[in-house]
């Protein structure tokens, strides 16, 4: 009985480790490309994209509201935090799709929104993705006839937004997302 319950012990301290390695491999990416709603529906599809978070981030005030971000200066981006695995999907791959996903040579606005909210901007978590998104935004300025306004900032706090902004094509049904996949 002992030696069962020592191995019932062992057992659940190996899933235990398992899933803290497997959660300390993942990485985090954090863009801002308009509504959230749309690039977050776009990330969603994504093989390696454990988890989506849409949120605030970039800006003064602490632990913004959506009416806040839309009606007074905070400073904040609508944005999404992406949870990805990087032996599935690599951040380059996610950078592709941040640029196909918006239009990067508008400042603070995407289509018909309009407001510093709305502004192009990807947020590293590591000087690995400084580099990369220096590197990839030279790459898609050859697709542009525009200059990229993109801003490229340290990520700060991210507040996530209030939960019915979460998942939010999902919960409504929307099959069809404001973003669209440039070639």
């Amino acid at each position: 009985m002992k030696k069962q319950m020592l191995m019932v012990s062992l057992a659940i301290w190996a899933v235990g480790v398992c899933a803290e390695k497997k959660e300390a491999e993942m990485e985090k990416a954090v863009f801002a490309a308009g509504c959230f709603w749309g690039v977050e529906s776009i990330y969603q599809q994504m093989d390696g994209v454990i988890e989506t978070t849409v949120g605030y981030i970039g800006g003064r005030t602490e632990n913004p509201t959506y009416k806040e971000i839309c009606y007074k200066d905070t400073g904040h981006a609508e944005a999404v935090e992406i949870v990805y695995d990087p032996s599935t999907v690599s951040y380059e791959t996610l950078l592709d799709i941040f640029w196909r996903a918006h239009d990067p040579t508008t400042r603070n606005r995407q289509g018909p929104d309009v407001g510093s909210q709305y502004r192009s901007a990807i947020f590293y978590t590591s000087p690995g993705q400084k580099a990369a998104a220096e590197k990839v935004m030279v790459e898609a300025q050859k697709k542009w006839k525009r200059p990229i306004v993109t801003e490229i900032y340290p990520a700060a706090i991210f507040y996530p937004a209030e939960d019915y902004h979460q998942d939010y094509f999902f919960k409504k049904g929307i099959k069809k997302s404001c973003h669209f996949l440039r070639d």
